[in-house]
């Protein structure tokens, strides 16, 4: 486990509820929602966080997870473009579009997470934020990538055993 790496339960006693992993992801996903739309934090990332009684682990993951994609997002982007037959990124849904980011980012660089985690909390965002549509188009593109990109070997091994 890494050193930043939360527990999927953090019940800190002085928290109205639990935070978990799933609920860091829930928080990432709709900070890059509004990066969408806003281009920067600078705004209103301070109140965001006011808004919410979270963990200062769930924040660190959520953080952890926002700036990854926010950094590598161009790479992430032509990851998804690559998979993602007759779309373009810019025309996929916002929600669609962040939670093929955020899965594949948390693939390729946070190496606790097994890919079956990582594609169950995709789904799992998609059915919360969208769809059954997008939850099918997530699936199908993570499951390629899953099978085809040779940086993922290490956990596709550990998906077959």
């Amino acid at each position: 486990m890494s050193a930043n790496a939360i527990p999927e339960e953090d019940s800190s006693p002085e928290l109205h509820r639990a935070y978990t992993r799933h609920d860091a992801r829930e928080l990432a996903l709709q900070i890059l929602f509004q990066c969408d739309f806003h281009g920067s934090t600078e705004f209103w990332l301070e109140q965001f966080w006011e808004q919410r009684d979270a963990s200062e682990s769930v924040r660190t993951f959520t953080s952890e997870l926002v700036t990854g994609v926010r950094t590598h997002q161009d790479e992430l982007d032509d990851l998804i473009a690559a998979y993602a037959r007759n779309w373009t990124i810019d025309r996929m849904p916002v929600v669609d579009r962040n939670i093929l980011r955020q899965a594949i980012y948390e693939l390729l660089w946070v190496p606790d997470v097994p890919a079956k985690v990582t594609v169950d909390e995709a789904l799992e965002l998609a059915k919360n934020f969208a769809d059954d549509e997008t939850r099918r188009f997530v699936n199908g593109i993570l499951d390629q990538f899953i099978k085809h990109d040779a940086r993922l070997e290490p956990k596709r091994s550990a998906l077959a055993s």
